[in-house]
């Protein structure tokens, strides 16, 4: 029986009550649940998050640019 998580295969397990498969790579156990994965936000996403300060700030500080002049120039309407 291969692993749902790690697709190595499963070793039953007979130290118990009720035999289970268990995988050792990993730890899953027969008939736990599994965990979502977690996945990382994206810099756009934690860019959406913030507010027009805190973004003007890192992207002033993170390319070298001058805060006013970026803040002017998001501020400007869309053509």
């Amino acid at each position: 029986m291969k692993c749902p998580c790690c697709g190595q295969e499963m070793v039953l397990d007979g130290h118990r009550k009720v035999d289970l498969f268990m995988c050792y790579e990993c730890g899953y156990i027969e008939g736990r649940r599994l965990e979502p994965v977690r996945r990382k936000a994206t810099n756009f996403e934690r860019l959406k998050k913030m507010n027009m300060n805190e973004a003007v700030s890192l992207i002033a500080h993170g390319l070298g640019v001058d805060e006013k002049k970026l803040a002017s120039w998001m501020e400007r309407p869309a053509v």
